[in-house]
């Protein structure tokens, strides 16, 4: 991250740019299709909730979820509809703008994770639980892991609890990955191979992970 003043009182700040962010800036139509696609598969009846069950069942009633790196939408808005308020966040403002029409129940704001500052933005609360799905962490920039995962262990409530899944072959291994949290202050809790609750080894190739800030 390469912070400077642009003002007397005005600090602005770069960060490597994430591998999302590089694919729609060479092409991007890039957002659309894939919206289109989520949008299709919602159409024909998929089951898309497979993720938003698990969350559902680890908060109670009317919790604060934050939907980080939150895509169009599909996993927040359907918390949303079963009563929590959700906040999603991501670097996209085209998908952001197809999650505030498809899902007007939940907050949707444009922001990097390696910038998150949400007081700055008016959302004073922490969160009691933050979850990142659809390969999120594997897009990162690698010089914005760490300060990512600050930035959310950052956002939760003292007893909050973060949910970070991606799936192998994209950059970051997760022995990598468990080394981060420990840098960032996260204490692994639970590490998974599906969103079903299957058991992660070494030889998984998606992995679930359940963390909280370490005491």
């Amino acid at each position: 991250m390469v912070c400077g003043r642009v003002g007397p009182t005005t600090l602005a700040c770069v960060v490597e740019p994430s591998a999302w962010t590089r694919t729609i800036a060479a092409d991007p139509e890039h957002s659309h299709r894939y919206a289109a696609r989520w949008r299709r598969l919602a159409a024909e009846g998929h089951d898309l909730d497979g993720e938003a069950r698990m969350l559902d069942a680890m908060v109670g009633r009317g919790s604060r979820i934050l939907d980080a790196g939150c895509g169009t939408g599909r996993v927040g808005g359907r918390l949303a509809a079963l009563g929590h308020t959700v906040v999603g966040v991501d670097v996209d403002p085209a998908l952001i703008d197809y999650a505030s029409t498809d899902f007007p129940d939940a907050t949707w704001l444009v922001t990097d994770l390696a910038l998150l500052d949400l007081p700055a933005e008016g959302v004073a609360e922490p969160f009691d639980l933050i979850f990142a799905a659809g390969n999120v962490v594997g897009f990162l920039a690698p010089s914005t892991r760490v300060p990512a995962l600050e930035n959310l262990r950052d956002h939760l409530a003292e007893d909050g609890r973060l949910v970070l899944a991606y799936g192998a072959g994209r950059g970051y291994p997760f022995k990598d990955f468990f080394a981060d949290l420990t840098t960032a202050g996260l204490t692994l809790d639970v590490a998974l191979s599906t969103w079903e609750l299957h058991p992660f080894s070494d030889q998984s190739d998606f992995l679930v992970a359940i963390a909280r800030p370490s005491r």
